[in-house]
């Protein structure tokens, strides 16, 4: 009988220990879930699917559309990307070729200040001590074919659409939407 009974109070213990990690981490899910999701228009981001960013599905969609919580992990700047956007940034998370003929499309509406990079290459080893670091408050990025790129320029600071990564396979244009926090 005693056994028994440390057996339940054994369960018991470790199930009352787990459910508030279970809580926590689901918890956890739906902070990323909604942090993600703040990246875009609710009419974008309420259908997509939400990636961690290690890969994990947080939740399926149904849109085309794929939102993380974070561009790094622990950066806080969530963004929602089209398919060619997903597909650039596994070309550059591998540094493989990309091209494109077509229009790409991302949102990053809490921008990325307190997480910008380099404007020139995605692989700078110290992109906050960069010649070229920028921070962009809310903003859109453009994939478009290169040779559309040509006439807008690559400074941040001229107060309008500019391209980052202009000499990169990821050149790209940023759409400033407001001004930065």
């Amino acid at each position: 009988m005693k056994l028994h009974t440390t057996g339940i109070l054994a369960t018991t213990l470790m199930l009352s220990l787990a459910l508030p990690c279970q809580l926590v981490a689901d918890d956890m899910t739906e902070a990323k879930i909604k942090r993600a999701m703040s990246a875009a228009p609710e009419s974008i981001s309420g259908q997509a699917t939400i990636m961690d960013g290690d890969g994990t599905v947080l939740r399926e969609g149904s849109n085309g559309w794929t939102c993380m919580p974070d561009t790094m992990p622990g950066d806080d700047a969530p963004m929602c990307n089209d398919a060619l956007w997903m597909k650039m940034m596994h070309a550059v998370m591998n540094q493989a070729e990309f091209e494109t003929d077509q229009i790409g499309i991302s949102y990053m509406l809490q921008g990325d200040i307190g997480a910008g990079v380099s404007n020139a290459t995605p692989y700078h080893p110290d992109p906050k001590n960069a010649e070229d670091y920028t921070e962009t408050g809310p903003h859109l990025m453009i994939i478009v074919p290169k040779e559309m790129l040509k006439g807008i320029t690559d400074d941040p600071s001229s107060g309008g659409p500019y391209v980052m990564w202009g000499e990169t396979p990821y050149a790209h244009i940023m759409v400033p939407i407001s001004e930065g926090e």
